[in-house]
């Protein structure tokens, strides 16, 4: 079997467990390079050159710098100040929008949607409008800002990286800019003209997964002695609850089953309600007790990707923060859990109810990357710091633009230096690093690289040239971007352009046409998952908050992917 037909089969099957989401994408591409390793398609030495490679050490710093100037809470004062402003909901939805695309071209898109998210829940309140009608233009806003700088997604520096390898040169920081910038903005006007009009605006008692809450109650009659089940369960219904069962020696037994509550045992309960209003109309108490600080808050959060609480309990929040934050209750998901509240392990896309004093609650949710959904955060910024911070970033930008210095350099220079200032927790620094998504990277490097020494990635090349021989620029860099979103649509960006880099050099080489011009056109696809919630992490953490179904995405999202693959097309043709 040569190697061309050998590595085409390990790509299939990595892609096909990409797609089959059962098993982590780290672990996946840890067990692609192993295949490659085995297999002879990547040397011993080189299978681990992924991990020096510059753009594992770009996205390393660039998120530990996100995260420093999140934390400073300038970007979240932005957003909130626009949120005030008093305008017609499609300019004060328009403002976020763009505020949230510039953010993510210079940070974590992730960390851009988790800063602008409770802006946009803002103006829907104010508004009168479910959150609904701004979060999935938000998840897209800051989507579309990925695609405009270098730095704006780790596929961009994947295909840098593959630009350098078989070109000689990587990308300049801006050199997509122009494509990316237009292709951004139609997008924009899109979504702030029509595309908030198309997104479900279901009212929360309607909504998928954005209102129900677990929480766990005590029935004041059963503090002392036994208690008969059926009242209780009848108070609690009549309340507004919904037992789900008894928690009785850390275990959950069917309320069915229970005939007396015991005075240790806690009554699993979902609801719409405010937990503190059926607990109190069903003569109970909640779990957690309301907290003394002056400023006490209730947040209704998401957990996101990267999350440090990943893994671990809602009880750790308790503990993380000296009883001053405490989980109230937890999303829908709680009902399939067998165990006490405190005892469920964190979910990426979890909803929590959490409780505490504002500044406790400020502190946490940035340290935790919680995607706050129903309070308004008061940001403290201290001018001093926050303004040190972005010079400092922009310092690392303006040494690679101006003065040619490598992004690995200028922007792990900016990264030390945050992190020497404390600008970040001692233990954020290392903790705000996406090691995952760092492993996905280092190990996809050398899998793409075997596809292109191999002569598969030519093969394929090949094929499209084909099909695309005689066709104009314009309808070449279409297809090309067509065929990267669709493929976007299954796997992560990363494999993404891992697969499809190389296939865009060699289908620009068998069409005589600038190398750039196919490759720009493969990074604008791979940035442009807006037909599904599983195409992007920034699509799936607004899906429960904003009451979305699978479908809702592909409602919203073909115009959007239409105007993408059009513009992109069309700048394109211009330019080169």
């Amino acid at each position: 079997m040569n190697e061309a037909l050998l590595s085409g089969l390990v790509l299939l099957i990595t892609l096909f467990l990409f797609a089959w989401d059962k098993v982590r994408h780290d672990l996946v591409a840890i067990i692609a390079l192993g295949a490659c390793l085995l297999l002879g398609l990547v040397a011993p030495g080189q299978a681990l050159e992924g991990f020096s490679d510059p753009a594992v050490v770009v996205v390393a710093a660039v998120l530990i710098i996100g995260r420093a100037i999140e934390l400073t809470g300038v970007a979240a004062l932005l957003t909130e100040k626009l949120a005030r402003l008093k305008a017609p909901f499609a300019v004060q939805l328009g403002l976020v929008l763009i505020a949230g695309a510039f953010l993510s071209a210079f940070m974590n898109n992730i960390a851009a949607l988790a800063i602008t998210m409770p802006a946009v829940v803002a103006v829907c309140r104010a508004h009168k409008l479910p959150p609904g009608a701004g979060l999935m233009p938000i998840a897209f806003a800051t989507i579309l800002g990925g695609m405009t700088t270098l730095i704006g997604t780790p596929a961009n520096l994947i295909l840098s990286s593959v630009r350098q390898d078989q070109l000689g040169e990587a990308f300049g920081f801006f050199d997509m800019t122009a494509v990316g910038a237009t292709v951004a903005a139609a997008g924009l006007a899109y979504l702030i003209l029509i595309g908030w009009r198309l997104a479900p605006r279901r009212a929360s008692d309607e909504a998928v997964n954005d209102s129900r809450v677990v929480f766990e109650v005590s029935p004041r009659a059963a503090l002392v002695e036994p208690a008969p089940s059926g009242p209780v369960f009848e108070a609690l219904t009549a309340a507004g609850g919904h037992v789900l069962g008894v928690i009785r020696d850390h275990q959950r037994l069917p309320a069915h089953s229970v005939e007396a509550v015991e005075p240790w045992d806690r009554i699993m309960v979902t609801s719409r309600e405010d937990p503190w209003v059926v607990a109190r109309k069903a003569d109970c108490s909640l779990g957690a007790r309301l907290s003394s600080a002056p400023d006490a808050a209730t947040a209704r959060v998401v957990a996101g990707y990267g999350s440090p609480l990943i893994g671990r309990t809602f009880g750790t929040i308790a503990a993380d923060t000296d009883n001053e934050v405490r989980v109230i209750a937890g999303g829908p998901r709680v009902e399939r859990e067998s165990v006490p509240l405190g005892a469920v392990r964190i979910q990426p896309g979890d909803q929590l109810v959490l409780h505490g004093g504002s500044g406790a609650l400020d502190d946490y949710l940035r340290y935790a990357r919680l995607l706050e959904v129903e309070r308004r955060a008061s940001v403290k910024v201290s001018p001093r710091r926050a303004t040190l911070a972005v010079a400092i970033y922009f310092a690392a930008v303006a040494a690679a633009v101006v003065a040619g210095l490598p992004t690995a350099l200028t922007f792990g220079a900016a990264a030390a230096g945050l992190a020497a200032l404390r600008f970040l927790p001692p233990r954020e620094v290392y903790s705000s690093i996406d090691w995952p998504a760092v492993v996905l990277l280092a190990c996809m490097i050398p899998v793409g690289q075997s596809f292109q020494t191999s002569g598969a990635a030519a093969i394929v090349a090949e094929h499209l040239g084909f099909l695309l021989s005689g066709a104009t620029l314009f309808w070449a860099a279409a297809a090309m971007t067509a065929v990267t979103l669709v493929l976007s649509i299954f796997l992560n960006n990363v494999a993404t352009a891992v697969i499809m880099g190389p296939v865009g050099i060699a289908v620009a080489n068998a069409l005589g046409v600038a190398p750039d011009a196919l490759l720009i056109a493969v990074l604008i696809g791979a940035s442009s998952d807006f037909l599904t919630p599983i195409g992007h992490q920034n699509n799936l953490l607004v899906m429960g908050p904003g009451g979305y179904r699978f479908t809702d995405y592909i409602r919203v999202g073909w115009a959007l992917s239409v105007i993408v693959v059009l513009t992109s097309a069309g700048v394109i043709s211009l330019l080169f």
